[in-house]
């Protein structure tokens, strides 16, 4: 792909670089891309690869548009990092994705959903325009043992996305599966949203499927919100999804809370190497200090 080709860059984060303007249009110009692409932001986490994907290849299935970028990342320093109920999960990733339009090409299958009600079991309470910054919100105070936060901090409610996990996906899947006319067992590879390895393991038994098609990279990563189900493939499926032909299913599900899967199949799919900044890692160590506790 030359950049002046490229028509369309959609980045999907929780972790923008500004409230305005929008960050795709930072990378947009930091990427050296033509004035005629098409740029914007969504604003989505743990089902980000899914949902990106759908309104990328909505948009390039049209015709008009033939080729695009899907950016999307998150990073874990909105958590406090004396709170043991979330900072610990979490990890940093970016991930970028080539859509080409191709005319030839199978259809998609997606089964994307939202349930707002329980849009407080993953927040950032403070720093929007609902709850605006205050000088106060940087103050740590004590929640309870081995739980510090502040009020621009992420809260998770752990309990309360385990259970949605295990009450909404399995469901969404086999849902999918049924609309595709599609059996589960001509499913080569489930990559799954990676929060916790004993939801994404009853979500697999509750789908009766077997254990070596559900591919993870938490323990290596940890949970890296919209990176998780591409930096598993490049991670995880590198090697397959290189030189075979494969039927995969993708499912996010978190945030929102929002919840998703995509059927899809793939052909030796062009898939570099992962890359570790160690300097980032490094940085955040040496400020993990720098906070002020009530």
């Amino acid at each position: 792909m030359e950049k002046d080709e490229i028509e369309i860059l959609i980045f999907v984060s929780q972790s923008r670089d500004y409230i305005l303007p929008h960050t795709s249009a930072i990378l947009q110009d930091r990427l050296g891309l033509s004035k005629k692409c098409l740029a914007f932001d969504v604003g989505l986490g743990c089902t980000a690869f899914v949902y990106g994907l759908s309104i990328i290849n909505s948009l390039i299935s049209l015709g008009k548009i033939k080729k695009g970028l899907l950016l999307m990342g998150d990073i874990s320093s909105n958590g406090s990092y004396r709170d043991k109920s979330s900072y610990p999960l979490f990890g940093d990733a970016g991930t970028a994705t080539a859509c080409i339009f191709d005319e030839t090409a199978p259809e998609s299958f997606y089964n994307l959903q939202t349930d707002g009600a329980g849009y407080d079991a993953i927040i950032a309470p403070t720093g929007g325009n609902r709850n605006k910054f205050f000088k106060k919100a940087l103050v740590y105070k004590k929640i309870e043992d081995g739980i510090y936060r502040n009020a621009a901090n992420v809260v998770l409610n752990g309990i309360e996305v385990f259970n949605f996990a295990l009450r909404e996906v399995a469901p969404n899947v086999v849902s999918l599966l049924e609309y595709a006319n599609t059996d589960i067992r001509t499913i080569d590879h489930f990559v799954l949203h990676q929060a916790n390895k004993l939801m994404n393991n009853t979500i697999r038994m509750k789908l009766k499927a077997p254990k070596d098609k559900f591919p993870l990279s938490l323990d290596k990563y940890g949970n890296t919100s919209s990176a998780t189900i591409p930096v598993t493939i490049v991670s995880e499926l590198r090697d397959q999804v290189s030189n075979s032909e494969l039927n995969m299913l993708f499912s996010g599900f978190g945030v929102g809370l929002s919840w998703g899967s995509v059927l899809t199949q793939t052909k030796n799919m062009v898939c570099p190497e992962m890359l570790i900044y160690e300097d980032h890692i490094k940085h955040l160590n040496q400020n993990k200090y720098h906070y002020k506790v009530k």
